[in-house]
C-alpha cells in the first residue's frame, strides 16, 4: 500500500486527517467523523513502519525510536506534482508504529473566508500583550491564528517569530519579516527557543502551544516585556483558560501571576467547529476582550464572574459561545438540536433562544 495514494485520497475526499494504525484499515476524518476505508487492506505493522520511515530523516527516525513519539511536518507532491503539507504525529501503540496526518491548507484564508467574527481582526492591530486561541484539538485554532498573523504580515513592517512543533502554515513574503522555527530542526528545545526569542528583536511571537509551566511562564514574560504574543491552549472557555493558566503555578506564585496576567491579557478566543445544516462545519467562537473590568476580575481572582461580563459586554465585541451559536441558528446555518449538543452551557443557550 502506497502512502502517496492514501494522502491523495485524503485530499480528494476533503478529509482533515488520515489515521494509520496496525490491524485496522486506513481511516479518514471527514467533517469531524472518522471514516474507515473499508475497500483498502488492513494495515500491518510493517506497512506502517515503511510508510512512516519514508517521511523521516535519520535524525528524526532516531528521535522517534528513542522517545516513542514524534511531531513533524512533511510535504508531498500529489495530484500532478501539486505540493501538499501535512502535520504528522507518529507514535507507538502495542509496540507498533502508528501515525496521524493532519492536512495543512496551502492557502491562508481570511477571517471572512473562514466565517469568523470580524472583531478578531482587531487583534492584529495590537502592539503588545497576550492573545490566546483555545479549544479542543482539531477545532481550527492554528487556522484562525494563521489568518490573524497574515493580516499583520500584509500590513505591518514587523518581525514575527513563530516557534512550532512542527511548523504548520508557511507564510509568504509580504510586509513583515517572518522567522519560523521548528522544534528539533531549528532549535533543540522550547526552553531555549523561548529564552532567546526576545533577543531576536521580535515585534510578534507566536508560540504554537502553551503546553506546560515553562511555556506559559515564558509567554507571560515575553508579553510583559512589550511584545505581542499569540498562542493556543486546550481549554473550552475563556474563564476556564484563565483558571488553567493560574492553576499551573505553585500556590505561592498565583497572586503574582494573576497580576501579571491581568496586565498582559488582550483577548481569548475559544473556538469549536460545529456541523452545519448544509454539511461541513462552521467555527463558533467565544470572545473575551481584555477590558478594565476583565483585568480587575482576573487580578482579584473572581474568574467565576467572567461569563457574566462577556454576556453583558456585547457592545464592546465580546460574545459568549452560546450567543454565537444562537446567531447561526437564527441564520439557519446550524440546527437547533445540534446547537444544544455543542453548547458549553446548555442552560444558557436555552435561555437565549426563549
Amino acid at each position: 500500500m502506497d502512502l502517496t495514494e492514501l494522502l491523495s485520497l485524503t485530499i480528494t475526499r476533503g478529509a482533515s486527517d488520515l489515521h494509520l494504525v496496525a490491524e485496522y484499515p486506513p481511516s479518514l476524518r471527514i467533517n469531524g467523523e472518522l471514516k474507515p476505508l473499508l475497500s483498502m487492506n488492513i494495515l500491518n505493522s510493517q506497512d506502517i513502519e515503511n510508510m512512516i520511515f519514508s517521511c523521516l530523516s535519520a535524525a528524526q527516525k532516531e528521535l522517534l525510536i528513542a522517545n516513542r513519539e514524534l511531531d513533524f511536518s512533511a510535504v508531498f507532491k500529489l495530484n500532478s506534482e501539486e505540493k501538499h503539507r501535512f502535520r504528522v504525529n507518529s507514535y507507538f501503540q502495542k509496540n507498533t508504529l502508528a501515525a496521524s496526518f493532519r492536512v495543512i491548507p496551502t492557502k491562508i484564508k481570511s477571517l471572512a473566508e473562514l466565517n469568523l467574527p470580524q472583531i478578531l481582526a482587531n487583534f492584529a492591530t495590537l502592539r503588545d500583550g497576550l492573545v490566546l486561541l483555545t479549544g479542543p484539538s482539531g477545532q481550527g485554532k492554528s487556522t484562525t491564528i494563521a489568518s490573524i498573523i497574515q493580516i499583520i504580515n500584509e500590513n505591518r513592517q514587523a518581525h514575527i517569530i513563530s516557534i512550532e512543533d512542527p511548523i504548520e502554515y508557511e507564510f509568504a513574503r509580504a510586509k513583515a519579516i517572518i522567522s519560523q522555527r521548528e522544534m528539533y530542526q531549528d532549535t533543540h528545545s522550547w526552553l531555549n527557543a523561548l529564552k532567546y526569542a526576545v533577543r531576536e528583536d521580535p515585534d510578534v511571537v507566536f508560540i504554537g502551544e502553551m503546553r506546560d509551566y515553562e511555556t506559559i511562564s515564558a509567554a507571560l514574560t515575553i508579553a510583559e516585556t512589550g511584545h505581542l504574543v499569540f498562542s493556543t491552549l486546550h481549554t473550552n472557555s475563556a474563564s476556564q483558560t484563565i483558571d488553567r493558566i493560574i492553576d499551573i503555578f505553585p500556590s505561592g506564585q498565583q497572586a503574582q501571576v494573576r497580576m501579571q496576567l491581568s496586565m498582559v491579557m488582550r483577548g481569548i478566543i475559544s473556538q469549536r467547529l460545529v456541523p452545519m445544516v448544509a454539511g461541513g462545519r462552521l467555527p463558533i467562537c467565544e470572545v473575551l476582550l481584555g477590558t478594565d473590568s476583565v483585568k480587575n476580575t482576573i487580578r482579584e481572582g473572581n474568574t467565576h464572574m467572567i461569563d457574566n461580563i462577556i454576556q453583558t459586554s456585547g457592545e464592546s465585541g465580546m460574545m459568549l459561545f452560546e450567543e454565537h451559536l444562537r446567531q447561526k441558528v437564527d441564520q439557519n446555518l446550524i440546527a437547533n438540536e445540534i446547537a444544544v449538543q455543542y453548547a458549553l452551557r446548555p442552560a444558557t443557550y436555552l435561555q437565549l433562544i426563549r
